[in-house]
């Protein structure tokens, strides 16, 4: 264990999700005194997970929150403080009056088309009779989309579940939303190809209160971040949004938000934990059944949550970084005026301005602890970001 000097000893992190969690635990560990701050009430940040009281299913309350990783020393990690049961996602979705499985892949492709190929013949059918080969260098997720598996399945299954995720066109998205081949040709309907996968048996929030449950770190929460916060302290971890701190002063970066209604019910609602919705004429993206989150587990009654996604409002959680054109010129003008600015290190999600899973957060969350450790020993200038936004 590497101690840090006495006379650079203070740490004050905001936020007390993954990332700050992740953070302070690894600084009081060498020796720093850290303080965390949320203006929640809670800890976990959006990863935030409690028992509801009537039906008593562990519920992801701003939506649910799938552990998966090819990461083996994160996995190794979170399981030092919560045991991961196993877990596969198995999306399905509804459209033109059926219901399908998601990813699309063989079982998805046989049902749509009303055909029984075989993983090559499938292969050939998608790739010579529906992809647009036309299409050498897609650049819009539509492109993308019509490149690889047509312009039947993108309609279905890609086309109006977009455009109320993101509030635009496809036409008008790029191309790297879309970054994998969306198809399968076998039956596995796996949503994730991890090597790990699963979920926290007593739920996220458990995990990181053992996260912080560690000598030289204190939490206070209802706590609003001021600048004049940071007197007193060496360096300051900010996982807020990195807009915010500077006050919004240049303009505010754009994110979608979720909105939840959320229903109780006695039975099983949906038989499966995740249904989406893919034509555009449904408002809500899809309906998640928290109680299949927690398959080991044996409920009566479930909690449900229909899941509608809008443009964010100034009071609103910000959710889904949009980062096209006009937010990437933003981002790159408040990255400047980090990278001026001394004794602030940005990170996480909203500091970053980039959508994480939590795997690639608790890593850079790592790193980042690990790389500050370091920079104090040898008298490096810590930077504003440990892994640019940019």
């Amino acid at each position: 264990m590497t101690l840090a000097s006495s006379a650079a000893s203070k740490v004050l992190i905001v936020g007390a999700g993954l990332s700050g969690a992740v953070i302070g635990r690894h600084l009081a560990q060498s020796g720093y005194e850290v303080k965390i701050v949320d203006s929640r009430d809670h800890i976990g940040g959006n990863c935030h997970t409690e028992r509801d009281a009537e039906t008593d299913v562990m519920v992801h309350i701003y939506g649910p929150h799938i552990f998966h990783t090819d990461d083996e020393e994160v996995w190794n990690y979170v399981n030092e403080f919560e045991t991961f049961m196993p877990y596969k996602n198995r999306v399905k979705t509804t459209s033109k009056g059926q219901v399908f499985s998601l990813p699309v892949n063989l079982h998805t492709i046989n049902q749509f088309f009303g055909k029984t190929m075989r993983p090559d013949e499938a292969h050939k059918f998608i790739t010579e009779e529906q992809a647009d080969t036309s299409i050498s260098d897609p650049q819009t997720f539509e492109e993308q989309a019509m490149r690889f598996v047509g312009k039947d399945l993108y309609e279905a299954f890609f086309k109006g579940y977009t455009m109320k995720q993101w509030g635009c066109h496809p036409s008008e998205l790029p191309a790297s939303i879309l970054k994998r081949l969306p198809v399968r040709f076998n039956y596995d309907d796996n949503y994730f190809f991890h090597k790990f996968q699963g979920m926290p048996e007593n739920g996220y929030t458990v995990m990181i209160e053992r996260m912080l449950d560690c000598p030289g770190i204190t939490v206070e929460l209802n706590t609003t971040f001021t600048a004049d916060m940071a007197e007193g302290y060496d360096h300051v971890f900010y996982a807020g949004p990195l807009d915010g701190y500077f006050d919004f002063k240049l303009g505010r970066l754009g994110y979608r938000t979720l909105d939840f209604e959320r229903f109780n019910y006695q039975g099983d609602y949906q038989g499966c934990a995740v249904m989406n919705y893919g034509e555009v004429d449904v408002p809500y993206t899809r309906i998640t059944e928290h109680k299949h989150f927690a398959p080991w587990e044996s409920h009566e009654g479930s909690v449900c949550y229909r899941e509608f996604s809008r443009e964010a409002e100034p009071a609103d959680i910000p959710y889904y970084p949009i980062r096209q054109v006009k937010e990437k010129a933003l981002l790159n003008e408040y990255v400047d005026l980090a990278n001026a600015t001394d004794g602030v290190t940005f990170v996480g999600r909203l500091g970053t301005y980039r959508y994480l899973d939590m795997d690639v957060t608790i890593r850079e969350a790592l790193d980042t602890a690990r790389g500050f450790v370091a920079a104090r020993e040898q008298g490096d200038k810590v930077p504003a970001f440990f892994v640019a936004p940019v």
